[in-house]
């Protein structure tokens, strides 16, 4: 194992799940476990449980589970070596290191050094004469200095391998210059530096590690922003620039920008609650990192087709989720011929100044009235035929708010904008939710017409061959994990009859962990299986067993999975093992103790 077992045991029992899930999401205690709103996708039911008795996590939501070590790796986007270390940090306990750990480690903190290393190297820079051009960007942009130092801005040079020299002179080697993305090698097997000219910018996360980089030209050249490939290191659905300086800001809100410079502008003129994402619209675990800091988010992207586009997304993406939602919206700006051009959040603090954003930001529609006013855009509703058209698409919308007095706050609106009555938009909009919920039920119906279908695991590749086996050998793993006593002393099975190869390998390693006189848990498997994996053993697990009849249905467990297996392998030795585990008469298993991974 990566650490020794003994140590990983302490650690567990040392970080209760309830007190670590517990300083990330609000639980209330429902019977014997406890509920909370899901931290890993968006809901306004609560639909997470943890389980103070087995010391897992559940949502019934998005199907995610496992120990606490599961949770952090999955909540702090850390590999297990890491949500170890992270949890020892927590515990107070000494990480006994080995080879393969301390390794994995080393390397990954390598990375990070470099990537803090090279963000030195291009803030000097952008202070030496060689840096120039990019201060006198900055100067063009009005960015102060204290603000650029704020961000730690740099410059990297107009050079091939600038970066590279200044690197492995500190002991860098090429390969870690390539692997942070840092260089880039050519068809000749040559390396040069990925970032040229351009002004940087380092991406910074929440944690105050320099992960990744964001590089802008300096002129029209294509292409205009460059970001960090993704690393051992960096996931840019998981990262948003500048929340490691927003987390700590005063405002109510978040505001939500398209690009590292406007994200730079707001900052220094008093808007320090600004972020952006980093070549990527707006993610589900980018909402899952805001909801640690803010309740309310507020959209400014840009006023073109793009920014609207991604402004539509990102309110698909929060929709039903317990995030206040607003649209900023910053008008086309006219030019001196009289053009109307869009503008940016830069663009409107330039040519607008401070006093303008903050009333726009005051004033900030919110998401329904925005998404309203886009239909609305879309039609001419002095026309009667589009005032139809329009009834009918609007309604459409007004059907997915699920509070009754928003649906009627909203569709009043709706009716005086198309000129009907409330009462006729009333019934469209009734109409509509029929038509929902009539698709919601056929699709539930269906469902439920392949019962077999819902007995699978979520994952295609972990799909069951022989769903009667499996169903038996999900019992099995249930009874070992929540009563082991009804087990006789040796494996009634061997892994090899498990016709699930994960349930097989789970079972394997369950029972080495009872056979080495501890109790045999689900939360003791993290690090063996991946997250995928992990996430259906918990959902088996976390399904009721009844334990008052516990020997009997283990009995019938195993006579189902030996007979299935009899079948598949066409061995002889089903009959002495169900024989040895029905009559419990004190005989040996031919199982043994199992070594399985």
């Amino acid at each position: 194992m990566a650490f020794p077992q003994a140590f990983l045991d302490e650690l567990v029992a040392r970080s209760d799940i309830v007190d670590v899930v517990g300083s990330y999401v609000q639980l209330t205690k429902k019977g014997s476990n406890l509920f909370g709103l899901c931290p890993f996708h968006n809901e306004k039911t609560a639909s997470f449980s943890v389980s103070p008795d087995k010391q897992i996590y559940y949502c019934f939501g998005c199907k995610r589970g496992g120990g606490v070590i599961n949770f952090i790796m999955e909540e702090e986007n850390l590999p297990f070596p890491d949500a170890v270390r992270f949890l020892a940090k927590r515990a107070g306990m000494e990480v006994p290191e080995e080879d393969g750990d301390r390794e994995a480690g080393r390397k990954r903190q390598r990375l990070l050094d470099l990537n803090r290393d090279a963000a030195r190297f291009y803030y000097q820079m952008l202070q030496q004469p060689e840096g120039r051009a990019v201060q006198e960007y900055l100067d063009r942009r009005k960015i102060r200095k204290a603000t650029a130092v704020n961000f730690g801005l740099g410059a990297s040079l107009d050079s091939w391998d600038a970066l590279i020299l200044a690197m492995t002179k500190k002991g860098y080697t090429k390969a870690e210059l390539l692997e942070a993305g840092l260089a880039v090698q050519n068809r000749n097997g040559g390396l040069y530096d990925k970032f040229r000219n351009r002004l940087m910018f380092p991406v910074i996360d929440t944690r105050g590690d320099v992960v990744a980089f964001g590089g802008r030209v300096l002129d029209k050249s294509e292409p205009k922003y460059m970001n960090s490939q993704e690393t051992p290191v960096y996931s840019k659905r998981r990262v948003l620039y500048g929340l490691n300086l927003a987390k700590k800001s005063k405002r109510p809100n978040i505001i939500l920008c398209e690009g590292n410079i406007d994200v730079v502008t707001l900052h220094q003129a008093g808007f320090d609650n600004a972020v952006a994402s980093m070549g990527t619209a707006l993610t589900v675990e980018q909402t899952r990192l805001l909801s640690r800091f803010t309740e309310e988010l507020v959209l400014c992207y840009d006023n073109d087709n793009a920014g609207k586009v991604a402004t539509d997304r990102a309110l698909e993406i929060l929709n039903n989720t317990e995030f206040s939602v607003k649209v900023l919206q910053l008008p086309r700006r006219r030019t001196e011929d009289g053009e109307l051009v869009k503008q940016d959040a830069d663009d409107f603090i330039k040519f607008q100044g401070r006093d303008a954003f903050e009333a726009l930001l005051s004033g900030s529609a919110n998401g329904m009235e925005f998404r309203m006013a886009q239909i609305a855009g879309k039609y001419d509703l002095t026309n009667d035929e589009d005032r139809v058209s329009y009834s009918e698409e609007i309604s459409s919308l007004l059907a997915t708010l699920t509070n009754p007095v928003e649906r009627e706050v909203y569709t009043a609106r709706a009716a005086e904008a198309a000129k009907i009555t409330p009462e006729a938009m009333g019934l469209e909009v009734k109409r509509a939710a029929r038509r929902r919920s009539s698709q919601e039920r056929r699709a539930e119906l269906r469902r439920d017409l392949n019962p077999a279908a819902q007995l699978q695991p979520k994952e295609r590749e972990l799909r069951y061959g022989n769903l009667r086996s499996a169903r038996a050998e999900e019992g099995i793993l249930r009874l070992l994990t929540q009563d082991d006593s009804v087990f006789p002393a040796d494996a009634p099975l061997r892994p090899d009859q498990f016709s699930s190869s994960l349930l097989g390998r789970a079972y394997a390693l369950l029972w080495e962990i009872r056979a080495g006189g501890r109790r045999p848990s689900l939360a003791a498997l993290t690090g063996q299986f991946s997250q995928e994996e992990m996430n259906h053993l918990t959902s088996v697990c976390q399904q009721p067993e009844s334990r008052q009849n516990g020997r009997q249905a283990l009995a019938d467990y195993i006579r189902i999975v030996q007979a299935e297996a009899e079948k598949r392998l066409g061995g002889g030795d089903a009959d002495p093992l169900l024989a040895a585990t029905e009559k419990y008469k004190g005989k040996k298993g031919t199982g043994g103790k199992q070594h399985g991974r």
